[in-house]
């Protein structure tokens, strides 16, 4: 009887790559606080996991190839779609919409969901490898 690991973990690994994912944009925010007109985004984390349970539990829609040299077309535009700009809270004079303690409030939080998809993630390996070994 062979293991699924998309079963076994879960949405947990999706959740880890797309805290990861929410991680870099944060912090291009933070890096571009001082450069005029930069505008501030953000990938709103819920529904994005959301899209993502939906599509594990409808079975995923794939693109027909017609020829062997086209392209695989899932998860090129994923980044693209799920960031949104982020409304300022105060007009700044150079139209830069980064708030700076804002930000890092939004990576800290991120920080711990990432470190809790972790952890849970962590246990279901240690789960799968007390199964394996019997215990």
């Amino acid at each position: 009887m062979s293991i699924s690991f998309d079963k076994a973990l879960g949405i947990h690994e999706k959740a880890l790559g797309f805290r990861a994912q929410r991680a870099e944009v944060l912090a291009n925010n933070i890096a571009n606080a001082d450069t005029p007109n930069y505008k501030a985004r953000d990938m709103d984390f819920s529904s994005v996991l959301a899209a993502e349970s939906d599509k594990q539990q409808k079975g995923r829609i794939a693109l027909e190839r017609t020829d062997s040299r086209h392209i695989e077309a899932e998860g090129l535009a994923m980044m693209d779609d799920t960031l949104k700009y982020r409304t300022p809270m105060q007009p700044s004079i150079d139209q830069n919409t980064v708030d700076a303690h804002l930000e890092q409030s939004n990576y800290a939080e991120n920080a711990v969901g990432f470190q809790a998809s972790f952890t849970l993630l962590n246990s279901k390996f240690k789960g799968l490898v007390s199964a394996l070994r019997g215990e």
